[in-house]
């Protein structure tokens, strides 16, 4: 394997009502756009902000302890996400004022040096993230 491995993880949430009933979704695939794997969860009641990060959460939780057979040759981890307030906190431009959203950041934070890679968040247009909103609305919808 390539020692300088990228994922490529498009992340996103959503809440029907905020807060209303939430699910988040993702899609990580390799640097030629292969998909390797894709997740979507309902997460109960909360709002679409908790929802966004939640997927960023799991994704890396996915990373971490799943994909042990990347340790040691991932150099990157590229985030595409929809919601511009996610992307501008996670990397550092925008304060987190909510308390629920900063406890989110820390664990963020914490998933990013276990994996060791360099990680960075971009904002993408929603039409550029239809995989993981499809898993999103697949778990709303009961379907996964």
């Amino acid at each position: 394997m390539d020692k300088n491995q990228t994922l490529i993880i498009y992340c996103d949430g959503g809440a029907r009502g905020n807060p209303g009933p939430a699910a988040y979704g993702f899609v990580i695939t390799d640097e030629k756009g292969s998909k390797i794997y894709e997740e979507g969860k309902a997460i109960g009641v909360a709002t679409n902000n908790i929802a966004e990060y939640s997927a960023v959460v799991a994704a890396l939780k996915h990373v971490f302890e799943h994909m042990s057979h990347v340790k040691g040759h991932l150099s990157n981890v590229q985030f595409f996400l929809d919601s511009q307030l996610v992307t501008e906190q996670l990397s550092g431009r925008w304060k987190i004022k909510n308390e629920n959203l900063r406890n989110l950041y820390f664990t963020i934070r914490e998933l990013e040096q276990k994996i060791g890679a360099k990680v960075s968040y971009q904002h993408v247009f929603r039409e550029q993230n239809t995989e993981a909103d499809r898993m999103v609305n697949l778990a709303l919808d009961g379907e996964i």
